[in-house]
């Protein structure tokens, strides 16, 4: 029997080559458990009732936007709605929360993607999150369409495609089994074709190279570790069920999947957690 006890954060990931599936590590305070052998395994997880904010390691009864206490939830840049919704960026307005952070954080290089997980959707993220961003979705497909040099301009691209595809993970789904193998490149034409006169828009206003079309790249498979998908997705909450246990049947995007139920990791940032491998 193995004991791990720490403050939860979301799990790390590594794409292996030669299609194998990901791995994991599951992230407790200074501890990073590797998760893949213990698929098969008997695994506890017990939530004492504390949880301390991310950023400024208060001790806090409640988690706000992912991990966060309210203060620092409505301080921080990180926290702010233009992160989920980055076409709304304030930063030029002179009112970002904090100005040096989105220079670091929004001011580089982001990717629009398409995505398979639980169907076609669009998506963006920063460059060097490729492809983090992809596993953590659960996708398993994905194709770069668009290199931007903002986030805020990534977000206008975004917006123009959701018109025609959805943004969203349908997460139950995701769970349930591998998505269907699409034509990542004919619907990345398709679409390109259909936005061409928005596209030209966002061109003749921030120039040709700040947002560059990736005509070359090539869809990238993602294999995960799952033994066996449910079939109903139960969703355990630490808040409600403090103590989780089950036979470990797979991983995917942060969902650890058990034969009792389902946990998004990551939903529980800064929580205090107990873990014991049967």
């Amino acid at each position: 029997m193995n004991k791990f006890h720490g403050q939860l954060s979301k799990m790390t990931v590594t794409l292996l080559a030669n299609n194998q599936p990901v791995e994991y590590q599951l992230v407790l305070g200074e501890q990073q458990i590797t998760m893949t052998p213990l698929i098969g395994k008997i695994i506890n997880l017990k939530y004492a009732g504390e949880i301390h904010c991310t950023a400024c390691d208060r001790r806090i009864k409640k988690s706000y936007s992912g991990g966060y206490c309210f203060p620092c939830s409505q301080t921080l840049a990180q926290c702010d709605l233009c992160i989920m919704k980055p076409e709304t960026c304030h930063y030029d307005a002179g009112t970002c929360r904090e100005p040096e952070w989105g220079e670091a954080f929004c001011m580089q290089d982001h990717i629009v993607y398409l995505a398979n997980s639980s169907g076609i959707k669009v998506g963006i993220t920063r460059i060097n999150q490729v492809p983090t961003r992809w596993i953590d979705q659960g996708a398993s497909q994905a194709l770069p369409i668009f290199r931007v040099q903002s986030r805020y301009q990534s977000g206008l691209v975004e917006v123009i495609f959701k018109s025609h595809v959805s943004d969203r993970t349908d997460w139950r789904k995701m769970l349930k089994g591998e998505a269907e193998n699409l034509d990542l490149i004919a619907i990345r034409d398709q679409l390109i074709n259909e936005c061409s006169d928005e596209i030209t828009a966002l061109h003749e206003r921030f120039g040709a190279a700040a947002i560059m079309p990736l005509e070359d790249e090539q869809v990238v498979n993602i294999a995960y570790p799952v033994v066996q998908y449910p079939d109903k997705v139960k969703s355990f909450n630490f808040d409600k069920t403090p103590d989780v246990s089950g036979v470990l049947q797979g991983i995917k995007g942060q969902y650890l999947i058990f034969d009792t139920g389902v946990i998004n990791i990551r939903k529980f940032t800064g929580y205090n957690i107990t873990m014991v491998v049967e």
